[in-house]
């Protein structure tokens, strides 16, 4: 009985893990494609009016901001799976 609920409980705490993992990269990959579909081709008539390093930041944002916003979101999730498997005990030594 009692093996039974340790096994339940780690089945469980698995798949909570699993399931903060799936919602990080999603909630990643929106702001992604917000920033580089959304930003940099849909939205770009309207942010042609703003000035950005010389150009309008809808050309910004398509040729540099995505990559960089890519890149952010890299560390982002770094750090917060390292976070995430110190909460399950999971992390690496």
């Amino acid at each position: 009985m009692a093996e039974e609920t340790t096994n339940a409980r780690a089945a469980k705490a698995g798949a909570d893990y699993w399931k903060a993992n799936v919602r990080i990269i999603l909630v990643s990959l929106v702001i992604w494609a917000v920033v580089s579909f959304g930003f940099g081709i849909l939205l770009r008539p309207m942010l042609s009016g703003i000035a950005v390093g010389g150009t309008d930041l809808g050309f910004w944002f398509a040729q540099q901001g995505s990559i960089l916003v890519f890149l952010a979101l890299i560390f982002f999730y770094a750090w917060r799976m390292n976070k995430l498997d110190r909460e399950y005990g999971v992390e690496e030594d």
